[in-house]
């Protein structure tokens, strides 16, 4: 006759299938390798060389990249701790629009260290206080370390050597002709008094010729042929009509 064994109280309160940790091991330990596991995989993605990943998401749908937010978007990270890391990847996302690679990067090399100094006999509150100490110091150095300002948003050379950086990691050899684009299209819409709206910028892909034939205009394209024998027209005046402009068909028996 098999004896009834006796839960914890703590277990009493929780669902069936809940897992408790205690102790520097089990909790501390476990928590860190997560993190640094998922760190390891999103490392390689990181930088103009960086490789791409590819993810099979539950829907059986590909995904070839090495931007890190649409990877941990696909992955559905489950673990507590880990999913702490993306989250914050995402914020950095929701406020920079970039950066969630070099977050994730950041985050997994500062835990795969605490877990050196853990071995070491440091207590995790040591560990925390020191990482403090340190943010403070870094956020000192960092005002001596700028190598390039811009003092207007709207000249063109001046924005283009920030633009060509985070283009180089997207499009490495194109960076210098995108930046340049790049930063034409966003000064032409740049606002004088509200935020910036990236959707005031937009992409047409039209077949026929590469990315060094771009261009930049200021304006609407419209990507469909003409509908008459006149192919270009200067100085002319443009009705935009917002329903279908069309001969309807008659019912016919």
């Amino acid at each position: 006759m098999a004896m009834h064994v006796p839960k914890s109280y703590f277990q009493n309160m929780m669902k069936d299938g809940t897992k408790h940790l205690s102790g520097m091991h089990e909790a501390v330990f476990s928590n860190l390798e997560a993190c640094t596991e998922l760190y390891k995989t999103i490392k390689t993605c990181y930088g103009p060389k960086g490789l791409n990943k590819m993810v099979i998401n539950h829907l059986s749908k590909l995904f070839v990249t090495n931007d890190a937010a649409t990877i941990i978007k696909e992955l559905e990270v489950q673990h507590p701790a880990a999913k702490m890391i993306v989250l914050a990847s995402q914020q950095q996302e929701a406020e920079c629009g970039d950066g969630t690679n070099f977050v994730m990067i950041l985050a997994g090399a500062l835990l795969e260290k605490a877990i050196d100094l853990l071995e070491c006999g440091l207590s995790p509150s040591e560990v925390i206080k020191g990482y403090e100490m340190a943010s403070e110091k870094c956020l000192e150095i960092l005002e001596t370390l700028v190598c390039h300002t811009v003092k207007d948003v709207k000249e063109k050379e001046a924005v283009i050597p920030i633009v060509r950086s985070s283009v180089a990691s997207k499009q490495d050899g194109y960076e210098d002709f995108l930046a340049g684009l790049i930063s034409e299209a966003c000064i032409k819409i740049m606002p004088t008094k509200r935020t910036f709206n990236v959707d005031h910028v937009r992409t047409c892909k039209i077949l026929g010729s590469g990315v060094l034939s771009s261009t930049c205009l200021h304006g609407m394209v419209f990507k469909r042929n003409v509908e008459s024998d006149i192919t270009a027209v200067k100085d002319a005046k443009v009705a935009v009509f917002s329903c279908p402009f069309d001969i309807g068909t008659t019912e016919t028996k």
